[in-house]
């Protein structure tokens, strides 16, 4: 009998290096596999899940949950108020913002009227528009008949103008007049004419910005009263310095409501 011929044993597999990379795969495949199971397991509505899966994260992070709460506090904001460009202000929250700016900017020119002791001269409105510094008056402000500015208007205005500079706000100033006789065309060359002096002076001697400013004369069309006494023309007689607010329309809107509102916090 011949001797039994050995089986040759097989070689091992050699060891390829470049497949070390399903070892980090296999890994990302399990970190995603948990990652879907804590999404699924926070989408159900059970609370004791929930509760649950809270503990075991805490626990495997090395935290300890507590049962306190964040007591901030804040404004709660209906859906159909907020405003997604207004970081969740309302039109009224922004519009009683608005007030406070411009209200804010009235009191600088107050204090700088009083100061010098013209106050009286000035009459002030806030409204949809924005701040009104109010010129009352041909013979304070101008000469009769004519659009020549006084010196008391020169010191009305060197007080008022300055605020108003570096606000970046446009402004519009509009003349009025009575309807009655005067020397000019009409009433409407000389309100439009006033208006215009007094835009000459605040950017040629107060460095109010030219771009940001306009003049507009109204003649005898916008009266304040009956316009029929003389008393009651002379207060026609104006001239209106209007800072006009920048907010949206439906802002402004609202200032109205936000006076109201600030006035019952006083």
């Amino acid at each position: 009998m011949s001797p039994r011929r050995r089986r040759p044993s097989k070689k091992p597999a050699p060891f390829h290096v470049d497949e070390r990379w399903a070892v980090s795969y296999m890994d990302m495949i399990t970190v995603l596999f948990c990652l879907f199971v804590v999404l699924f397991a926070m989408s159900t509505v059970d609370q004791n899940k929930f509760e649950k899966l809270r503990n075991s994260l805490a626990t495997g992070f090395g935290t300890t949950v507590t049962q306190k709460i964040d007591t901030a506090t804040g404004t709660v904001v209906p859906p159909d108020q907020a405003k997604k460009d207004a970081q969740g202000f309302t039109n009224l929250d922004l519009a009683i913002k608005e007030v406070d700016r411009l209200t804010a900017l009235e009191k600088q020119m107050a204090d700088k009227l009083t100061a010098q002791g013209i106050a009286q001269d000035v009459q002030f409105q806030i409204d949809q528009r924005g701040l009104t510094v109010k010129l009352v008056g041909s013979e304070t402000f101008f000469q009769p008949d004519s659009s020549d500015l006084t010196q008391r208007a020169h010191q009305v205005l060197d007080a008022v103008t300055p605020p108003m500079v570096p606000t970046a706000l446009d402004v519009s100033i509009e003349g009025h007049a009575a309807n009655a006789v005067t020397a000019y065309p009409s009433v409407w060359e000389l309100s439009a004419e006033r208006a215009t002096k007094v835009l000459r002076y605040m950017v040629e001697k107060d460095g109010l910005p030219g771009p940001r400013v306009g003049a507009t004369g109204y003649g005898s069309s916008r009266p304040v009263n009956a316009d029929k006494t003389e008393a009651e023309h002379e207060q026609n007689r104006r001239v209106d310095i209007v800072v006009l607010s920048d907010q949206p329309e439906t802002v402004r809107a609202l200032i109205p409501e936000a006076l109201k509102a600030l006035a019952g916090q006083k």
